[in-house]
Parts: C-alpha cells; sequence; structure tokens
C-alpha cells in the first residue's frame, strides 16, 4: 500500500481569486480532476497539482508551509518578484534582515513564499517550484518519506528532506522548535494507490493521527501528521 501526493493544497477564502494568482506567477494552466477545489497543473516532475480549498479559517501566524520558488539569474529573480507584485503580492517581513539574497513575499491571503537568488544547487534541477519548505521535527520528515514512498535527500542536524523517485520538487523540514498552528495554511492531499481505508491505516500505523470521526462513506479522510499538521486521504478514482 502507499499513496500518491495528488495536491499541495491552500486555505483560501478566494479560491477562484487565489488561483488566478499562482496561475500567473507560475505560469500554470487548470486542471479538470480538482476534487472539491480549483486546482492548477504544477507541470512539475513530482507530479502533484495546486489546490485552492475554500475555508473560512483564519490566519494567525506565519505559514508552517511555504513555496521556495527557484530562479535562473538576478534579472529573471527580480522579474518574478515584480510580476508577483503585479498581480498582488506585497513585500513579508519574517525577520529574514536586510542582507539575505532571496525575497520574501505574501500572496494574496496572506501565504508567505520566497523567490531565491540564483545558484541555489540543493534545488537544482528541482523545477520552478524548488521547495516546499516546512518547520516540522525529523520525526515528520520521516513519516511523510515512508507515507508517499519518497527517499530522503538530507537527513541532518534534525533537517530533513525528500524528493519524488521522478524528481522535481522538495519537501524539507528544518527540525525544531516547532512554529504555532497558523489557523490557515498550505495542506497535502494524497490519493491512495488501492483502497483508501487500507491506506488510511497504513498511514495511522506510521504516527498520524484521525480528525474526523467518520469510518465509512467515500469522502476524503482527514488526518494529521506526527507534527499535528492536517492532510487528507482522498478517494481513489
Amino acid at each position: 500500500m502507499s499513496s500518491r501526493l495528488f495536491a499541495i493544497s491552500f486555505d483560501a477564502h478566494q479560491p477562484e481569486r487565489l488561483a488566478h494568482f499562482w496561475s500567473g506567477v507560475l505560469g500554470l494552466e487548470r486542471a479538470d480532476d480538482s476534487y472539491d477545489s480549483v486546482a492548477l497543473l504544477s507541470g512539475n516532475d513530482a507530479g502533484y497539482r495546486l489546490g485552492f480549498r475554500p475555508s473560512q479559517a483564519h490566519k494567525v501566524a506565519q505559514n508552517r508551509l511555504h513555496f521556495d520558488l527557484t530562479s535562473s539569474s538576478l534579472e529573471n529573480q527580480q522579474e518574478i518578484v515584480a510580476r508577483a507584485l503585479d498581480l498582488g503580492a506585497q513585500n513579508a517581513d519574517i525577520g529574514q534582515g536586510p542582507d539575505v539574497s532571496h525575497v520574501v513575499l505574501a500572496d494574496p491571503e496572506g501565504n508567505e513564499f520566497c523567490v531565491l537568488e540564483p545558484g541555489n544547487n540543493f534545488l537544482a534541477d528541482c523545477g520552478f517550484i524548488g521547495a516546499l519548505a516546512c518547520d516540522g521535527s525529523q520525526a515528520v520528515g520521516y513519516f511523510w518519506s515512508e507515507a508517499l514512498g519518497w527517499p530522503l535527500v538530507w537527513d541532518q542536524d534534525e533537517e530533513t528532506a525528500i524528493q519524488s523517485p521522478n524528481g522535481g520538487t522538495k519537501i524539507t523540514w528544518g527540525g525544531p522548535p516547532l512554529m504555532p498552528d497558523p489557523g490557515k495554511d498550505l495542506h497535502l492531499d494524497l490519493v491512495p494507490d488501492d483502497d483508501q481505508q487500507a491506506e488510511v491505516e497504513r498511514l495511522l500505523s506510521l504516527g498520524a493521527k484521525r480528525l474526523d470521526s467518520a469510518h465509512g462513506g467515500d469522502g476524503p479522510v482527514l488526518l494529521a501528521d506526527p507534527d499535528g499538521n492536517e492532510f487528507r486521504v482522498l478517494t481513489r478514482r
């Protein structure tokens, strides 16, 4: 049993508007198989979509998950930043200081993301969305490696990273301490390779916790990883 990463999904007050923003920044097309959200085709070797799920949650702290976008030159970095600002992004201060080479922005709903300077060797060949950078423990990196069947590509000083065997976006965790729950964030949506309930049981055995009380039906199952981050196991289609 295993799951594939179907989507990295945003909690969104206005899903269509937020999808329009990210489509413009990343140059992505709309996906048809979106389950219960607006979705974009990521075009990434890791094979996921970007989802935008309706949510009334309010953001109360910095996101635990954010995108690191790559650039090919200083001019390209500036072009990406300018395009994002034109589409409704804002500069964001997360304590990065004035001397950093990357640029921190927030999308129209306040989700932070970074536009990295060129020459980042760790994210070379990962694509435009170089990383989904997560605040989280070493244990949660191990959990997601097992959950998705993605091998560890970094495991040092309690920092971990995994990557699909096909390449593409890396998912990274920065180690302790864990930031508070932001209330509104990004989440992972999984699709099982086979039976949904059997896959849910496997994920529970790896350390996930069930957040809903339903044990039947054909809808998504809501779980939390060992750090308490919500994710969904969708039905197989």
